[in-house]
């Protein structure tokens, strides 16, 4: 008997025997339900065996949309009707009772994976993934040693990228917490959860197994990188930075982010444009696809000097206070290094002669005192926070990221869960 196929966009890694059984009976179960190659599918991201079904979609040649739990009704409604999907499946069924192998279809070209990003408007945007986009892009990241512990949800790209990866380097796959990192080769993470298992390190010093740290986003201080390599002395950290529309762009091992190799970099007034074969072939509106031009961007604020680039923040980022445009991840950065500071969003609160005051919302325990100092070290007078607040937890997206559009919102609208820091 002919052993079952591994899904497509993994390669030709092998898989554990236990998901790849558990992919051909939800691709078979897929199926009998009616999914054929093209199809889309929408998979509820709270399912007990979410990975296995975006697996047997694959198998199947269908792209599958992962429904992100904390959505609000009227966020799904809108992703739904952009995707339109042939088959809605709920957390919990879609399995194949007698799991059978199922027969791959489709090549490189074809549509996997229909991610989900915010756009201006605050409503999702539905895009497009091919299978080699994804496949070039686990290739320019490389392989990383197992096991491999993803520390968020797969209803993230962030983390299901990480994930798939794992299983496209043939290494052991691990769910569950930063914390839980010590047990775990390699780890994927975002900035915040860096801090948080530096952090925990630092508090408890003792053995670790982990040779590789991979954090998406390309916001990490000095000091950050430099309690890490403390910390974890005999760790790799690798940092990229990417989007949902152009997957990877660039990777920092080591010092200085570089261009991915075959990706180009355009910087047009000081806004990254982007030509790249691992990007999305577009977006979806109310089910038909509009494909992405050849050269793109999602807004980033850069330098490029020396084959180096540096991220300064999202042009949606970039507060207008006092006739001065202020880009808030560069005053994040710099708070980020401040003892106490488990993360921190900076936002313009709305003044009537201003345009907005420069506003920190900090989340942990720092010193006033302290914040105000080294706004006044590394930042212009014009760009240091006026307005100093604590929040108990910072609104976050599925990734683990601070959710900036939402805490900008309700800023705006004063009803923001933060108290002044004094």
């Amino acid at each position: 008997m002919t052993a079952p196929a591994a899904p497509p966009v993994v390669g030709d890694a092998e898989v554990p025997a236990g998901l790849l059984t558990r992919a051909h009976g939800a691709a078979a179960e897929l199926a009998r339900r009616g999914v054929r190659e093209g199809d889309r599918v929408a998979l509820d991201g709270a399912g007990p065996d979410l990975l296995a079904r975006f697996l047997g979609a694959d198998l199947l040649g269908a792209a599958a949309l992962v429904v992100e739990p904390r959505w609000s009704a009227r966020e799904r409604a809108a992703v739904l009707d952009d995707a339109r999907p042939a088959l809605v499946v709920g957390p919990t069924g879609g399995d194949d009772a007698e799991p059978r192998t199922v027969t791959t279809v489709g090549d490189g070209t074809t549509p996997f994976y229909l991610p989900t990003t915010s756009g201006s408007s605050g409503r999702p945007t539905v895009l497009q993934r091919s299978r080699d986009s994804w496949l070039r892009s686990f290739a320019a990241l490389g392989p990383v040693p197992g096991p491999v512990l993803i520390a968020g949800p797969l209803s993230s790209s962030l983390f299901l990228f990480g994930a798939l990866h794992a299983l496209w380097c043939g290494a052991g796959l691990l769910l569950g917490r930063a914390a839980e990192a010590r047990a775990a080769a390699t780890t994927h993470v975002v900035p915040a959860m860096l801090a948080e298992l530096v952090a925990a390190q630092e508090r408890a010093p003792g053995p670790s197994a982990l040779r590789t740290v991979v954090c998406g986003g390309a916001h990490l201080g000095d000091g950050l990188r430099d309690r890490f390599a403390r910390a974890f002395p005999g760790a790799e950290l690798v940092e990229y930075y990417g989007s949902a529309e152009h997957s990877l762009i660039a990777i920092r091992r080591g010092a200085g982010l570089r261009p991915v190799r075959g990706v180009d970099l355009d910087v047009r007034d000081g806004t990254l444009w982007v030509r790249s074969p691992l990007a999305a072939d577009g977006a979806l509106r109310a089910g038909r696809l509009e494909p992405a031009a050849e050269w793109t961007t999602v807004g980033d604020r850069v330098d490029l000097h020396d084959g180096v680039l540096t991220v300064h923040g999202r042009g949606s980022a970039v507060i207008s206070s006092g006739g001065r445009l202020v880009a808030a991840e560069e005053v994040e950065t710099v708070l980020r290094e401040v003892p106490g500071v488990d993360d921190v969003v900076v936002a313009g609160r709305p003044h009537p002669r201003l345009g907005a005051l420069v506003t920190a919302v900090v989340e942990g325990e720092p010193v006033l005192a302290a914040l105000r100092a080294a706004a006044r070290r590394a930042l212009e007078p014009g760009k240091r926070p006026r307005v100093w607040l604590r929040a108990k937890a910072l609104p976050r997206t599925a990734s683990g990221k601070p959710a900036r559009a939402v805490i900008t919102a309700e800023l705006a609208a004063g009803i923001l869960d933060a108290e002044p820091l004094r």
